[in-house]
């Protein structure tokens, strides 16, 4: 299976969550095993042999994907949680939205100095999200060997804001 054919497995919900926009929804691509493993496959894929020990999932949707691409890399996963979600002492870091700001937050001892690690996340937007997992990984002293997702909104250009992070996205609209 490839990208093209897993394409064919998201679909377009118009005006949602609001008119104009037209929300990518996942679900059929998740229900289908077949599917969903050879997504996890080809998003994994440009990272074996790269030493990856740990796959930072991005709440939400990036935890059903972090999961299968950590198995297929032979790595943890670290979950990323909105402020306030996780037990135990965190770090965060804060990133722009269209209006107002949001925050993130990882276990401050979710990473050990020296640890390649991916960020994997649903969609790649303009970067805000990934911008601020990155800057988290990097205070704990790993090394961010790159960023995987499923989709990527080309157009509203989140890739160049990750310019000196390897970015890989199965799928591009």
């Amino acid at each position: 299976m490839n990208a093209d054919t897993i394409k064919k497995l998201i679909r377009d919900v118009p005006d949602f969550p609001k008119p104009g926009i037209v929300f990518k929804d996942i679900t059929p691509l998740l229900k289908d095993p077949a599917g969903f493993a050879a997504m996890a496959e080809l998003m994994a894929a440009p990272f074996k042999g790269k030493g990856i020990t740990k796959v930072l999932g991005v709440e939400s949707r990036g935890f059903l994907l972090c999961a299968p691409v950590a198995i297929a890399l032979g790595a943890g996963i670290v979950p990323v949680r909105k402020k306030g979600k996780l037990p135990w002492k965190t770090i965060s870091a804060s990133y722009a939205l269209e209006y107002g700001t949001d925050t993130l937050e990882i276990h401050a001892d979710a990473l050990e100095k020296g640890e390649k690690v991916l960020i994997v996340d649903d969609v790649l937007a303009t970067g805000g999200t990934c911008g601020a997992v990155k800057e988290m990984a990097l205070k704990l002293g790993a090394s961010v060997e790159g960023a995987a997702f499923l989709i990527e909104l080309s157009f509203l250009k989140g890739a160049s804001k990750l310019a000196d992070t390897p970015v890989h996205s199965l799928i591009k609209y």
